[in-house]
């Protein structure tokens, strides 16, 4: 009986690897931060880290510790407990232009065309990279700490809508929608 509960415990740690696997992490901060004690100082580390799987899904998270990898596997932990859902269109930008704000920090995110690429900051840059958008552009105005670019551009990406939410919203059907749109964008050229 011990070999079979061994093999499936086995396969319980290696279903996990596959599926954390299957996220892409970026370290997007990591600060240095000290304490001062009797002795001198005491010298802790607290890492920023955006974790997705370039299919839509992203989250974001934070970790202190003592040594830097501990701090990295904290904030990696972090990120995949809270992530979110961003629909993309055609599996690459994003359905409309949205603004985003934490704090003072303000983020403004635009679709962009094929070919484009990302147009973004540091920390904002990490975020569309790990959720799988080719194509955006996006400006950070106001702050330019990392955890508040960060957390301006998920806001941002909560307030994403795909066509098919604001169709029923509406009481449209898709397809309504999508040629009501067709007709606006041929009026315009």
């Amino acid at each position: 009986m011990a070999p079979r509960d061994r093999s499936s415990r086995d396969r319980g740690s290696r279903d996990r690897d596959e599926r954390d696997s299957e996220f892409v992490d970026k370290l997007v901060h990591i600060n240095r931060v000290a304490k001062v004690v009797k002795g001198g100082r005491r010298f802790g580390f607290a890492a920023l880290v955006v974790v997705g799987d370039q299919k839509g899904r992203v989250g974001f998270g934070h970790g202190k510790a003592r040594e830097v990898p501990e701090a990295i596997r904290k904030a990696t932990e972090s990120a995949k407990r809270e992530m979110i859902f961003v629909p993309l269109r055609d599996g690459r930008t994003l359905h409309h232009d949205v603004n985003g704000r934490h704090g003072a920090g303000k983020v403004v995110l635009r679709a962009a065309p094929p070919g484009t690429g990302i147009i973004a900051g540091g920390p904002m840059r990490a975020v569309f990279e790990t959720v799988g958008m080719q194509d955006v552009v996006a400006k950070s105005l106001g702050s330019s700490n990392p955890y508040n670019m960060v957390r301006a551009t998920f806001d941002a990406l909560k307030n994403q809508m795909h066509p098919k939410d604001v169709a029923a919203r509406r009481g449209l059907k898709y397809s309504t929608l999508q040629a009501r749109r067709r007709d606006l964008v041929g009026a315009e050229e």
